[in-house]
């Protein structure tokens, strides 16, 4: 069996002896939390919004720090203006290098420096004639080279190769891997 509730009372009960005066509240405005635990899921779903605006005030503000003139930079002294070089021409140098073994190492890519190394009585004098030239092709040696040394054929540039020649004429050459 289940107790019946309480009958309504029309007014309210007297206060009792130990409870304090009642008092006006004053009014206040809502607490609100803002963001909360829904605040980075917001943040992923808005974030190609986010990105989209930061590079839009980037833009923004590289084009205001740019130069004012099309001529010349804004802070920086004006200054003789670049020479435009001339495109170095390469050219492709068959070079004879004196041990065929080392040009067995080689491949099509690879980066040597060339040395030639001339032989005197009091003792041998070597330079370096070209740094940093590109294999483009290394042929297959003939039955006969392989006294004469084995040929290599190198990209470099015009003044290069002429040189190449020269010190293949009156030196034996080497190269060395970079």
């Amino acid at each position: 069996m289940s107790t019946p509730p309480p009958p309504l009372l029309p007014f309210p009960l007297p206060l009792g002896n130990d409870a304090p005066a009642t008092c006006e509240v004053p009014h206040f405005a809502p607490v609100r939390v803002r963001g909360g635990r829904y605040q980075l899921q917001r943040l992923v779903r808005h974030r190609r919004r986010a990105v989209a605006l930061g590079l839009a005030m980037t833009a923004a503000a590289l084009v205001a720090a740019g130069p004012r003139d099309t001529e010349q930079a804004r802070g920086h002294p004006v200054a003789d203006p670049v020479r435009k070089q001339r495109a170095v021409e390469m050219v492709a140098a068959p070079v004879r290098i004196a041990d065929g073994a080392t040009v067995r190492l080689l491949r099509p890519g690879d980066r040597v420096d060339v040395i030639a190394a001339r032989e005197t009585a009091t003792g041998g004098d070597a330079q370096v004639v070209a740094r940093g030239a590109r294999v483009t092709k290394v042929p297959e040696a003939l039955d006969g080279d392989a006294v004469d040394g084995a040929l290599v054929v190198l990209s470099v540039p015009r003044t290069t190769a002429a040189r190449l020649a020269g010190a293949g004429a009156t030196a034996r050459l080497a190269v060395t891997l970079c």
